[in-house]
């Protein structure tokens, strides 16, 4: 058996003026859960049974109410960077000293930052960790160009038409018959 926690007159304010103020059907719920048990002084197990939910269910809405307060109350956001080693800042300030190392070339060495990345954590870290945080920061990968930036089309293939054949034993320019 657990103990007994009784309420204070602001949480029981706050739970009455949370179930008028439910927007879902969720926040309704944990109000409705919590304002069974404050008002009604009912245990764990018939608030589940009355709302259709299940024992521990009540009992984390319960003891979240408890530790957390108010705000469990409404249905936060989903979404953001949950798992993240680092913060947007702290990700710029980990990246200042390679920046300034790349000032002159313009160029990052990736495999410095992924073993620095792995000596400010402590283990091993995906090289795609670091690709992204890169990505994250403004930096891209520069890949060479597949053709140059100034060629002319039309006068490559004016060109390829006016130049002198090619002698006919060479296998890589014969026509196919």
């Amino acid at each position: 058996m657990c103990r007994k926690v009784e309420f204070s007159a602001k949480q029981r304010e706050e739970i009455s003026i949370a179930l008028k103020r439910a927007k879902s059907k969720e926040e309704y719920q944990r109000a409705l859960c919590l304002c069974m048990r404050v008002e009604q002084g009912l245990g764990a197990k018939q608030i589940a049974k009355m709302l259709g939910m299940s024992f521990g269910g009540v009992r984390n809405i319960h003891s979240k109410y408890l530790r957390r307060g108010e705000r469990i109350l409404v249905n936060a956001p989903i979404g953001g960077r949950l798992h993240a080693n680092l913060s947007l800042a702290e990700e710029r300030k980990f990246l200042a000293p390679f920046e300034k190392a790349a000032e002159d070339s313009g160029i990052l060495v990736v495999s410095e930052i992924h073993k620095a990345y792995e000596k400010h954590f402590g283990s091993k870290v995906p090289a795609s960790t670091v690709y992204r945080l890169l990505a994250r920061q403004g930096w891209r990968k520069v890949a060479p160009r597949p053709s140059h930036p100034k060629a002319d089309a039309l006068a490559q293939e004016a060109f390829k038409k006016t130049s002198q054949a090619r002698s006919a034993n060479s296998k890589a320019w014969t026509k196919s018959r």
